[in-house]
């Protein structure tokens, strides 16, 4: 994969002038400061023949926009403009940063929320991917306004080892109790691929992530989303997510009488959550990868 240049403007002065244009884009690449890893940073792609829509690709947690590279490089070829987001906390070019315990709920939705509107400066026909934390945010996104499409891969509604109605309980607890990081891999510790993601995960930012999943479950009780499009991508033999969730998500839209949802599950792969990343499970993601982007541009 080559590296991901900041935008389709190879001219500098020609990517001011569209920056010039697009505030909401502008502002959201300003995040991106000095302590920021190259490959980390937000990024925008232009296609060289538009189809008239816009992918805003969200990445999961203790990620970083590498980990959609694949996305947005195969869905500019097909004539989106793509918009690859930075969520907050996330891309310091020190992977053991402690950023990532302050990480919460609202500043989540509010960057989302920034890039939602930076995308319709680039296209005005939305599309929405998401991954795990990304997959969470893409759905409160397609709850509160009309996307074209909405697709949550994997996304993080629940603790796959854990009862739901016993998850909201240890997300208090933990919050309660001091942060703590752990390793995603505790026998590669901080030598864990790839490079553009933190190695460790912090309680409360998770305790903080399950607490937006779970304000989504309680708006989807109230009202149908304002998407009429959206698809959960389930991995039946998924390692970290509730898969129960997200079928109890879909069944509070449907009871509210959403129109056009439905869950997409991926059978026989190996037990995994991270699908999509080609640097950690190569096998899984170009084996996926092909059935993902079907169900991003079909009609």
């Amino acid at each position: 994969m080559p590296t991901v240049p900041p935008s389709s403007l190879d001219d500098s002065l020609a990517r001011e002038q569209f920056l010039a244009t697009a505030p909401a884009l502008r502002h959201l690449l300003q995040f991106d400061t000095p302590e920021i890893a190259e490959r980390s940073r937000s990024f925008f792609l232009l296609p060289p023949e538009p189809n008239g829509r816009a992918a805003l690709l969200l990445h999961g947690l203790t990620a970083s926009p590498g980990q959609m590279e694949r996305f947005a490089f195969v869905l500019a070829e097909r004539g989106y403009a793509v918009l690859v987001p930075r969520l907050p906390r996330h891309g310091r070019s020190d992977r053991l940063t402690t950023a990532l315990a302050k990480l919460d709920a609202v500043e989540l939705v509010d960057r989302s929320n920034l890039a939602l509107e930076a995308a319709r400066e680039l296209a005005g026909r939305i599309t929405v991917v998401g991954f795990s934390l990304g997959g969470t945010l893409a759905l409160r996104l397609a709850h509160d306004e009309p996307l074209e499409r909405a697709v949550a891969i994997a996304p993080f509604l629940g603790f796959a080892w854990l009862p739901n109605r016993v998850a909201p309980v240890l997300a208090r607890t933990a919050l309660r109790l001091p942060n703590a990081f752990a390793w995603w891999d505790p026998i590669a510790r901080e030598l864990q691929l790839p490079a553009h993601g933190y190695p460790r995960y912090s309680t409360h930012a998770v305790a903080r992530a399950y607490g937006l999943a779970n304000a989504l479950l309680a708006d989807a009780r109230r009202s149908p989303p304002r998407t009429h499009g959206i698809v959960a991508v389930t991995n039946d033999r998924e390692a970290a997510v509730n898969n129960r969730a997200v079928r109890r998500l879909i069944a509070a839209w449907n009871a509210s009488g959403a129109v056009g949802i439905r869950e997409e599950r991926l059978r026989g792969l190996r037990i995994s959550h991270d699908i999509i990343e080609p640097e950690r499970h190569p096998d899984i993601a170009d084996r996926v990868f092909p059935q993902l982007l079907q169900i991003v541009t079909e009609p």
